[in-house]
């Protein structure tokens, strides 16, 4: 289906059944990741390091190109600095994605259990390990579904395109993403179907959370720079803690930083070419 074709069948939906619709396909890419252990019983560090650094570039991309300088824009003329909304929205989003990583029980990859951090359980590893990703997937979804939700105020920059090209980059690193989890998996002995179920539950969050985004713009429709800038903080919060750390952690340092340079220029094109 080409852009405009997707353009046209989403036009006349209500902005959350688009965003719900947009939050399948992301949850379809990490399927789609997950899958790959039914081809394949194992992927390379140096492979996985270069996937992880290119889904951050693609998240610090989204986090400034989609929903932070979008946020500035609708900012400005008012009362406030047009920097204020975007400042405590950013802000917001990192908290907010703080206080669930203190709470929330996961284990990020090539660490032992005993290293999960979270309130303390006595939950499996391969449970961890899903709750390491579906972290990720919340600001993913928020994001896509503030994109949706904000056009229905009719603001400029919030174009159906650029909501659209923003789900396409969040699936595009949601690939790995599903990857990174069932490869574990397998690895510890797991059936390729029960690594494969894992791996994509973790996305399953992704609809949740776009709906809440996309309802909560629409119905108070002021909070929407408040909101855009909250999923970015919340994004770049995910990369920082987790996504940098992980694919630096090995010795593939030099091609993890690359392919997170490589993922900004494709989540930047993409940007600014179809948004």
């Amino acid at each position: 289906m080409e852009f405009e074709n997707i353009i046209d069948f989403l036009q006349n939906l209500n902005p959350v059944i688009q965003a719900l619709i947009a939050t399948c396909f992301t949850w379809a890419m990490t399927a789609l990741g997950a899958a790959v252990v039914f081809m394949a019983k194992d992927v390379s560090r140096k492979m996985l390091d270069g996937m992880l650094g290119f889904s951050g570039g693609v998240m610090i991309a989204a986090s400034f190109w989609s929903l932070l300088a979008p946020a500035i824009e609708m900012s400005e003329g008012k009362a406030i600095p047009n920097w204020f909304p975007a400042a405590i929205g950013f802000l917001a989003g990192v908290m907010f994605l703080w206080g669930v990583d203190k709470i929330l029980p996961h284990l990020h990859l090539g660490l032992y259990i005993q290293e999960a951090e979270g309130i303390k359980t006595r939950w499996q590893r391969s449970i961890l390990l899903v709750l390491a990703i579906t972290l990720h997937n919340i600001p993913e979804g928020l994001a896509v579904g503030v994109a949706f939700g904000a056009i229905a105020t009719g603001f400029p920059s919030a174009t159906l395109s650029a909501a659209i090209v923003l789900t396409i980059g969040i699936g595009i690193q949601n690939f790995p993403e599903g990857l990174a989890v069932s490869m574990p998996l397998r690895r510890e002995g797991m059936s390729r179907l029960i690594s494969f179920w894992y791996g994509q539950l973790s996305a399953t969050v992704e609809p949740i959370a776009a709906v809440i985004g996309a309802g909560a713009v629409v119905l108070v429709q002021p909070i929407l720079p408040y909101a855009l800038s909250f999923a970015a903080g919340a994004m770049i919060f995910v990369v920082i803690e987790e996504l940098v750390p992980e694919s630096q952690s090995g010795s593939n340092t030099d091609l993890a930083t690359m392919g997170a340079m490589i993922g900004f220029v494709v989540m930047m094109v993409l940007d600014i070419a179809f948004g």
